[in-house]
């Protein structure tokens, strides 16, 4: 499937009207988990697009350039507005939030295992454990303040259980930067990963940020607040592997092949018809955004589409499935390591004296007081054990015991094996072949 190929209407013809913009909210009690997930995703896509287009409006004062992106900025708010309404009224912010950190999990994990660059992987491999143990910090506030387990919320498709501790997480802001990718216009595949998984993290961030101060109790405010700042450091990591080099018309093209990936990919694996009609329709309109990406580039620029996407062929449709194998295979291998500079490392392997443990001492001190293990030890002192779904055995053995909280993994020397991150596989789908809509 090649977009540009593919016949656009006019973008105004296809502007919505009000009425238009406020559909029927799925079921909460009958909703396939993944039909919310990907709702989350194509509004993070639409949020991320949007946000460009203003900050490119703001860096030019030629009028024809900003009349076009307002076209098609307020036509993707429109578009963004519509999926935001889709969630119901009698669905706790809580709830959402399940679905934020499933999609966060079972989005990067697809994303990785799909991954040919190596230094790629191992960002994504990286932040999976962090939302991974999101999750489960989330799961047990839900069932503290409101006895409801997540598992059913996730369709058991998610394990919920502890991982990297989010104490762990906490890192000085320099050690969150890594390389942007350069040279690589010809794989399609990381390119859109890169702006898929940053898109996805930052509207969980502008998310947890804009709820945190309406959570009913402050243990729940403290939490969000906590794992809040632990996803500024995620936008930060992914963010920065973006191609810098891009002018904002490759990158408007960029953000509308992007758009028109996802709500392909959507459609291709959508289970419910009625928002597959949703994905078909918002196909359709960035086909549109697309065209006006290509005629600015062309007429700015002087290039045409293949100059900037060398490879316009969709990589396989984004699917989002459970992952459970694959979550654990790097939990087990992977839990002990933290970001340093532009790569990672074991604590294992740091001098005693690193930026890691400063910072993280100072933020996190005093340990037993922080938000996300006091979680858990309200759990605990409640119940006598933490809430968790697992189909097995926890991987490591550190973490088998539910009645305590384990916060040394990732931060004190060999509490946990950690032998590194697993080499990329040696295919990278350049020449898969992807069917059309309808």
């Amino acid at each position: 499937m090649n977009p540009f190929k593919e016949k656009a209407k006019n973008t105004e013809d296809q502007l919505l009207s009000l009425q238009e913009l406020y559909l029927t909210p799925y079921d909460k009690n009958t909703v396939d988990p993944y039909t919310k997930t990907r709702i989350i995703l194509a509004c993070g896509a639409e949020y991320e697009a949007n946000w460009h287009s203003h900050q490119a409006q703001r860096k030019t004062d030629d009028m024809a350039v900003r009349r076009g992106l307002a076209l098609t900025r307020f036509s993707e708010k429109q578009q963004q507005q519509l999926l935001a309404q889709l969630k119901p009224l009698d669905e706790t912010i809580l709830e959402t939030t399940i679905s934020y950190e499933q999609l966060a999990v079972d989005l990067t994990a697809e994303l990785a295992r799909k991954e040919c660059n190596f230094y790629v992987k191992k960002a994504l491999d990286f932040a999976l454990l962090e939302d991974f143990d999101h999750l489960y910090r989330y799961s047990n506030l839900l069932f503290n303040d409101s006895k409801i387990k997540a598992e059913n919320l996730v369709g058991k498709y998610t394990e919920i259980m502890p991982a990297r501790p989010t104490v762990a997480h906490h890192r000085h802001p320099l050690d969150n930067v890594k390389n942007s990718i350069k040279n690589i216009k010809e794989d399609t595949r990381t390119i859109l990963s890169t702006m898929i998984i940053t898109a996805a993290e930052q509207q969980t961030m502008n998310y947890y940020m804009n709820v945190a101060a309406y959570y009913p109790n402050a243990e729940g405010r403290r939490l969000y607040e906590e794992i809040c700042l632990v996803e500024e450091e995620h936008v930060t990591q992914y963010g920065s592997l973006i191609d810098a080099n891009s002018n904002p018309f490759e990158c408007a093209l960029w953000h509308e092949y992007c758009e028109c990936y996802l709500y392909w990919s959507n459609y291709m694996t959508e289970s419910d018809n009625r928002i597959k009609d949703i994905w078909a329709r918002f196909y359709e309109i960035e086909l549109s955004h697309l065209a006006d990406a290509r005629k600015m580039l062309k007429k700015y620029c002087k290039k045409d589409y293949d100059e900037v996407i060398c490879n316009p062929q969709f990589p396989e449709p984004l699917s989002l499935h459970e992952n459970i194998d694959y979550v654990r295979e790097i939990l087990a291998t992977t839990v002990q390591f933290t970001g340093k500079m532009n790569d990672y490392k074991s604590v294992n392997l740091l001098d005693t004296d690193d930026r890691f443990f400063k910072y993280n001492a100072q933020f996190t001190k005093p340990i037993t007081k922080m938000p996300s293990h006091e979680v858990i030890k309200q759990k605990i002192i409640k119940d006598g054990t933490d809430y968790r779904y697992q189909t097995q055995s926890h991987p490591l053995k550190v973490m088998q015991n539910n009645t305590v909280d384990q916060t040394e993994v990732g931060i004190v020397a060999n509490k946990a094996e950690s032998i590194g991150f697993k080499k990329v596989r040696k295919s990278c789908f350049k020449n898969e072949k992807c069917s059309p809509i309808g």
